[in-house]
């Protein structure tokens, strides 16, 4: 592209003229030409006095604009103030509240705390390969309920004491700032509940660090198993065991959940660790390079809004 913006105020500059704002995300999205997003024709031609393009392939959506097919399909935000809440997101370190993003872009809390979730959609990792070599794995608890649940699903998601589970998994790399993490709800830190997670998520002969909770024992036929007894004061032992670097984003997640958002409800937690998760995994991108991340991972994902607030992730 001839021009990317760098910080947030020429992000909000450049995007300001819908053209511009239309035709960067357009290039973006489709390099090599506009695509028709139902049926993938590239006879397509673009009509001005609608800002959408018309497939000429005989199909019911013939008509598209560049949000078709996205996760802003059918917002009538501008793109403007898209983009510019893109941005935001995706680079302030502790996230950013519906309430600021409404204070910022001139629309509803409502309206702003739907396009937070939308994007985070976008911020979802939707590689599936297993980490492998060293992997720092431990468990712990945010806290919220489910405010805005319908009180017959509650008790679906609620924690003991309105505290949620979380299992997280840091990969380490060789260079400095190269570790990858992930993370995922859980039902409970029971072995059950605990090992499966292990399997599904990491390689086998794999060296997996712990700390000494029950859950992670009778491991050693699968992986290479190296144990921290925190309640014995340990948190490095000989050979580099530990499990800081994943303690170290909790610390980040947790920062960002309480001094940010406040309180999560369960039923949307997934969501926000998906955030947090983008955010750790591209800490070394610039912001500029990191928005354009997060801008190409915006197609072929949508989420409406009574999926929003009626279904819970699996």
């Amino acid at each position: 592209m001839k021009h990317e913006p760098k910080t947030l105020m020429e992000a909000i500059r450049f995007f300001t003229d819908p053209d511009i704002a239309r035709e960067f995300v357009t290039t973006l999205r489709w390099p090599n030409g506009v695509a028709c997003p139902t049926c993938g024709s590239l006879e397509v031609t673009y009509i001005p006095s609608v800002e959408r393009w018309n497939c000429k392939e005989k199909h019911p959506r013939k008509q598209f604009s560049v949000k078709v097919g996205s996760i802003m399909e059918d917002s009538p935000i501008g793109l403007d103030k898209w983009l510019a809440t893109i941005w935001m997101i995706a680079n302030d370190k502790n996230g950013i509240s519906s309430y600021e993003v409404a204070r910022s872009i001139g629309v509803t809390q409502k309206s702003a705390w739907f396009m937070l979730h939308r994007i985070r959609l976008a911020m979802e990792d939707g590689t599936f390969n297993k980490a492998s070599g060293t992997v720092e794995v431990d468990e712990t608890y945010i806290g919220g309920k489910a405010r805005f649940m319908h009180k017959s699903k509650r008790p679906q998601v609620d924690g003991m004491v309105g505290k949620s589970a979380v299992l997280g998994f840091l990969e380490r790399a060789p260079e400095k700032g190269k570790s990858k993490v992930r993370a995922t709800t859980i039902a409970n830190p029971k072995r059950a509940t605990l090992q499966p997670k292990l399997h599904e998520n990491i390689a086998e002969g794999s060296n997996v660090y712990t700390d000494g909770a029950g859950g992670y024992r009778y491991m050693a036929d699968v992986f290479s198993h190296g144990v921290v007894n925190h309640d014995a004061g340990e948190y490095v032992i000989e050979g580099g065991v530990h499990t800081n670097g994943i303690e170290n984003f909790w610390s980040l997640l947790k920062r960002g959940i309480h001094g940010t958002y406040v309180s999560v409800e369960p039923f949307h937690l997934f969501r926000y660790l998906d955030e947090q998760v983008f955010r750790f995994n591209s800490r070394e991108l610039s912001d500029g390079d990191r928005f354009l991340v997060l801008l190409r991972s915006l197609a072929g994902k949508r989420l409406t809004y009574a999926q929003l607030t009626t279904s819970a992730k699996a």
